[in-house]
């Protein structure tokens, strides 16, 4: 009888130890001012992963709530997201023109009221259909809150200024970066939020001096300087002008990281200049993220573990 009591009692403790709730890694800063500081490099380096289209994995489908959440789970995230218009001029999550990919419909989600889109499921990468749903970008900015950082991309025909009523009707100036892909788009949306950070193309010094003429300052501008690894003298450039700047993994630099995992390929981008990595494989550029954090031993004070 007592071995039986042992059994159970065995039972019921890995039953609890391999049900323990996930902890989730939140960023959360308390005043817009706040979060320029960290991106402008006025407070203490510390490099973060920005998951791409919010980090699917298989059971978890781009652009979804509940996959940005789950990308909580393995690092403190800046979650790159897309916006799309429905036919009613609802501001949608969706990164393709059509649904046909990764939801349930099919068609161009233009030609979708917003209440037919939430009768819709989206589907994984692996094309399994899961129980989520389409969310809209005020329910995205709501959701986020002292828990990630944003930087937020806009599909054609969607106008800035819908974004950034958005941003502004949820209070999202705390974490939130508008995504743009040409100097004349970066002024537009300078012009219309002064305040607001952007993502800007920053290829060479010309770039940047381009942004500058056109009026858009160093201290709002976070600088995307491509898919490929840049001269560190990009980097120090940007760095003396207090600007941090996103390395875009997804494809090449992912493939290779992923195919030689002892090189620790993320790990020696963010060493050699890059403040930010957008990826595709969140779980082992977390780690290599880790380690370097560990081995530099930096802190992040709006860092919460929940």
């Amino acid at each position: 009888m007592k071995r039986i009591h042992l059994v159970i009692l065995a039972i019921a403790f890995l039953s609890l130890a391999f049900n323990v709730p996930k902890k989730h890694y939140y960023i959360s800063f308390k005043t817009a001012s706040e979060f320029q500081d960290f991106l402008n490099h006025k407070t203490a380096r510390y490099p973060l992963l920005s998951a791409h289209r919010g980090g699917p994995m298989p059971g978890f489908p781009e652009n979804a709530i509940e996959t940005f959440e789950n990308a909580t789970t393995y690092q403190p995230v800046i979650i790159e997201f897309d916006v799309a218009l429905s036919k009613d001029s609802a501001l949608v999550i969706m990164h393709d023109d059509k649904l046909d990919r990764t939801s349930t419909g099919t068609g161009l989600v233009s030609s979708y009221m917003y209440s037919e889109l939430q009768k819709l499921n989206l589907k994984d990468d692996d094309g399994k259909v899961t129980n989520f749903k389409i969310p809209t970008l005020e329910q995205v900015l709501t959701w986020g809150k002292n828990k990630v950082l944003f930087t937020i991309d806009l599909k054609r025909g969607v106008p800035y200024q819908k974004i950034i009523s958005a941003v502004r009707k949820t209070k999202s100036e705390t974490n939130s970066i508008i995504i743009t892909y040409n100097a004349n788009q970066a002024a537009e949306v300078h012009q219309l939020g002064p305040d607001l950070m952007i993502s800007a193309t920053v290829k060479s010094k010309e770039d940047l001096d381009r942004l500058n003429k056109m009026g858009v300052p160093n201290d709002k501008i976070v600088a995307f300087v491509g898919v490929a690894e840049p001269d560190k003298s990009l980097y120090e450039l940007l760095r003396s002008k207090g600007i941090s700047a996103i390395l875009g993994t997804m494809g090449n630099l992912d493939r290779s990281a992923k195919a030689n995992p002892n090189k620790m390929v993320y790990r020696q981008l963010v060493a050699n200049g890059a403040d930010i990595l957008s990826t595709d494989d969140v779980a082992l550029a977390g780690q290599q993220l880790d380690q370097y954090r560990k081995e530099k031993q930096m802190n992040f004070k709006n860092l919460k573990l929940k």
